[in-house]
């Protein structure tokens, strides 16, 4: 009991969202989500080790809620077209959060300038 609540814990500082231990595939690791200003992690704890996977936020192409009975999946899908992360078993209200910080730092990092500092300035409107 104490390694399966020990492996449960937040997995990083930050914007973390736990799926529910009572959808599929859940029960005894939840996966975890971390949405940081420049990426997006799914994390899923293992007996021994773990699984992660991070897409960057220039990466996502776009963000789908499917909203059932009780719980939501997030399917979170890339501009390289391999397969998204699907993120089973979060609230309604959470999936709804995870959409939303993704699309806000998708405009921070775009209206900051994703070429850098060394790109050229957009020439001037008359």
């Amino acid at each position: 009991v104490y390694w399966i609540w020990r492996k449960g814990r937040s997995f990083a500082p930050g914007q973390v969202f736990h799926a529910s231990r009572l959808s599929r595939g859940n029960r005894l690791f939840p996966t975890q989500v971390l949405i940081t200003p420049s990426s997006v992690v799914q994390y899923t704890a293992r007996w021994i080790g773990k699984q992660e996977e991070s897409i960057h936020i220039a990466h996502i192409s776009s963000v789908k809620i499917n909203t059932g009975l009780m719980f939501s999946d997030v399917l979170i899908e890339t501009s390289g077209g391999a397969s998204p992360i699907v993120c089973h078993g979060h609230s309604k209200s959470d999936a709804v959060k995870m959409k939303n910080l993704i699309e806000h730092s998708q405009n921070a990092y775009f209206r900051a300038g994703a070429a850098g500092p060394n790109a050229p300035a957009p020439p001037p409107t008359a």
